[in-house]
């Protein structure tokens, strides 16, 4: 018995069976929500549209923000260490590690023929301390005079490690006329 029941070939169902089906469903819930105000009736078409509007978007909109942020996140320090070591002289940095650069230098003259000088700076460019490497009468009173007069009005910008600024070391060449000025980190 159960092998001829197996073997009767299945009934098909009409095409448009579940369209009615959602018809006739739709018909009982209208009259069911009869007594539902219009607002009532707008809010959940709203409610419903809305949902599967969104539903496909949601996902895309969401990591395409995330991505975003996180991308803009990265390069914001790159921006803000390119403008703050003064970028705008020429110079493209690295970004990794910069040497420290002169900003401005003070026009009093060098009073010997020339002169080399360490400079050991700070965070914030200021110098330290510094040794004369070669100078002529290096040990007279007038050379150390001369360079100390020359170094407090000049200016640096610091060293830089990955966009911090950090003390460095700078070889600072002085010439009597004060027309030539080397400065090697």
């Amino acid at each position: 018995m159960r092998e001829k029941l197996r073997s009767l070939p299945r009934p098909l169902s009409p095409p448009d069976l579940t369209t009615r089906l959602r018809v006739i469903a739709s018909k009982i819930r209208m009259e069911s929500a009869g007594g539902a105000s219009r607002w009532t009736q707008w809010r959940d078409r709203l409610e419903l549209s809305l949902h599967h509007l969104m539903r496909p978007l949601a996902l895309p909109a969401v990591g395409g923000l995330c991505s975003a942020i996180f991308l803009f996140s990265t390069l914001v320090p790159t921006f803000k260490s390119a403008f703050a070591m003064g970028a705008l002289s020429g110079d493209v940095p690295t970004m990794l590690a910069t040497e420290p650069m002169l900003k401005d230098t003070a026009p009093v003259a060098f009073a010997d023929n020339e002169a080399v000088v360490d400079l050991q700076l700070d965070d914030q460019g200021r110098i330290i301390n510094y040794s004369i490497v070669s100078a002529p009468g290096q040990q007279s009173e007038t050379v150390r005079h001369s360079i100390e007069n020359s170094l407090l009005f000049t200016e640096f910008w610091p060293a830089t490690s990955f966009g911090r600024p950090v003390a460095g070391t700078i070889r600072f060449f002085f010439s009597r006329n004060n027309s030539r000025v080397e400065v090697r980190g």
